[in-house]
């Protein structure tokens, strides 16, 4: 990378990266170029991202035929913590009678379910990388004033074994990982990935057909659909900390229910309109419970002791477990059940029927929103053992 980019992340200062897909757009302008002018590959390559940044790569690998030149460049995701770092992004090019055909091959994995960005049977080669390699073919066949067609195999060495650390086997893409990117600059840590993997999950889910979104944070929402509620988690999405960008998915892509589950520690703060859940974005936890607490009218003797011992708790479960012991949690509970719902509603501007469950790992159910009662009593969600305790 001829100059290196930086991001600042929590007061850090984290080196840039690029994608598979530049990686890929890389190789693959080198291997044409050299297939073309019968010379030897190129060491470096030059390549310009779909953002406008010039990036100059090393080739690491290089083989060549009377037929064939293959390239690779190996993947370096800067600090961002990439299962993909430091893997070969290859690509093969070889003439053809007519035409372009980009296709994957070893490590690069096959879409095997609808709504994603390629269609079924597809490489899993995103839309941006395949402009980003054509314009790679297109551009070295104009400099050779070549007029014949050009084929290219992107393969990844070890992508079969490194695509069960990513999302690829939920999303229904099997053999290997995706080549991807859209600006074609890994930022660490960024957001904007995680969402785009949630994206493509609902897109899938609602080219299956599926009206009905069942959505949780993470591994503990999981466990607790699974064990306590008696579900399946087959089209179940997980959102991490993206719960606001869930809900905007749901409503474009046409979901009419929408049931969000998860633990009390993220959910809480949805009591105080935080639809991001990340603690460097908010906290407002026992903030949020305080306020429940102090609306609900219950210890009215007691409400200045209660409210500041649940400002100094460390954790939900610990607020939780207190306000049982002050025999204010059902009535604590029912005030954020109403917060909860408001603000999920508020989010989707009532084109679609949105509940939340909400529990603590100790005390089971916390919130059951009444849109969420409502979707199990009509059988919009199967109510498996929630409750039945």
């Amino acid at each position: 990378m001829t100059q290196r980019d930086t991001v600042y992340v929590n007061g850090k200062e984290l080196r840039c990266g690029y994608t598979t897909g530049t990686c890929a757009a890389a190789a693959t302008a080198n291997a044409a170029r050299s297939l073309l002018s019968g010379e030897a590959p190129e060491r470096e390559c030059v390549i310009r991202t779909p953002k406008g940044k010039v990036l100059t790569l090393p080739v690491e690998t290089i083989s060549q035929n009377a037929d064939a030149v293959c390239c690779g460049v190996k993947k370096d995701a800067g600090d961002d913590a990439d299962v993909t770092n430091g893997m070969m992004v290859c690509a093969e090019v070889q003439k053809t009678a007519q035409g372009i055909v980009i296709d994957g091959g070893e490590g690069v994995g096959r879409v095997t379910r609808p709504g994603l960005d390629q269609p079924v049977g597809e490489a899993a080669i995103n839309s941006v990388p395949r402009m980003m390699i054509r314009e790679a073919l297109i551009e070295a066949a104009e400099a050779y004033s070549y007029n014949g067609g050009l084929s290219v195999t992107i393969s990844v060495p070890g992508g079969a074994e490194t695509t069960e650390n990513t999302f690829n086997p939920r999303l229904g893409i099997v053999g290997g990982i995706s080549i991807l990117g859209t600006s074609g600059i890994v930022e660490p840590m960024s957001e904007q990935a995680l969402v785009d993997t949630i994206a493509a999950e609902i897109s899938m889910r609602s080219a299956e057909g599926l009206k009905h979104l069942m959505v949780t944070p993470g591994n503990y929402g999981e466990e607790f659909i699974r064990e306590e509620m008696g579900l399946e988690l087959d089209g179940c999405v997980k959102c991490s900390n993206f719960v606001g960008d869930a809900v905007d998915l749901a409503v474009a892509h046409g979901m009419e229910a929408f049931l969000l589950i998860g633990h009390i520690g993220k959910l809480v703060k949805l009591g105080s309109g935080i639809l991001n859940t990340h603690s460097r974005n908010a906290d407002g936890r026992m903030e949020t419970l305080s306020a429940c607490f102090l609306l609900s009218r219950t210890g009215l003797d007691r409400r200045a002791v209660i409210a500041e011992k649940l400002l100094e708790c460390n954790t939900t479960e610990e607020a939780v477990e207190y306000l049982r012991e002050q025999g204010a949690l059902d009535a604590t509970m029912k005030i954020l059940t109403e917060r909860v719902e408001a603000t999920l509603k508020h989010r989707c501007y009532g084109k679609m029927r949105c509940g939340a469950v909400i529990f603590s790992k100790q005390s089971g159910l916390c919130v059951c929103t009444k849109e969420a009662e409502a979707m199990f009593t009509d059988g919009t969600f199967c109510r498996g053992r929630l409750g039945s305790a």
